[in-house]
C-alpha cells in the first residue's frame, strides 16, 4: 500500500529540486523532520545514505536506490521486518509551476500492522513535508 501526498509549487522544477535535494536542510522547512545527517558527501547519488530523525518515530537510515537528478529520487530503509520505500517526484506544470509528489510504500509481514498504527501520522508528515516545501520554494 502506498501513502502519498502532492502539492503544486509556484516555482520551476530546478528551483524546487535545489531545495528538496538538500536533505540536510529539511528541518528548516518541515516540522515533520527533527534532524537529517548525510552519512557521505556530495550531491545525492545512488547508494547515498542519510540518517533521518522524526518526532514520534525511530531514527531511520535511508539509502538512495534510484535517482533522476532534477526530477526524482527513491530511497529505502528497513526496520522490524518492514521495508519502507520513500519516493519524491517533480513534474512540470503549465506556467513554470511544479507538481511535487512524495510518498512511502511499506512491505513485509508486519507492514499492515505498521500502517494501522502509524498510517495517520505518516499521512500528516507527508502533507507537512509537501506544504513546507511549497512555502519554502514560494517565499
Amino acid at each position: 500500500m502506498i501513502t502519498d501526498s502532492s502539492v503544486e509549487v509556484a516555482a520551476p522544477a530546478a528551483a524546487v529540486w535545489a531545495v528538496y535535494a538538500d536533505v540536510e536542510r529539511w528541518p528548516e522547512w518541515t516540522a515533520s523532520v527533527t534532524s537529517v545527517e548525510r552519512l557521505d558527501h556530495g550531491p545525492l547519488h545512488v547508494g547515498a545514505r542519510t540518517r533521518v530523525r522524526q518526532p514520534r518515530l525511530p531514527v531511520a537510515t535511508w539509502t538512495v536506490t534510484a535517482l533522476d537528478p532534477g526530477r526524482s529520487f527513491t530511497w529505502v530503509t528497513r526496520a522490524g521486518g518492514v521495508r519502507t520505500t520513500g519516493f519524491h517526484v517533480l513534474g512540470d506544470l503549465p506556467d513554470g509551476r511544479t507538481l511535487f509528489r512524495t510518498g512511502v510504500e511499506q512491505r513485509g509481514l508486519p507492514a499492515p500492522v505498521v500502517r494501522l498504527l502509524l498510517g495517520g501520522l505518516t499521512r500528516r508528515y507527508l502533507q507537512m513535508e509537501a506544504d513546507g516545501l511549497r512555502r519554502r520554494c514560494e517565499s
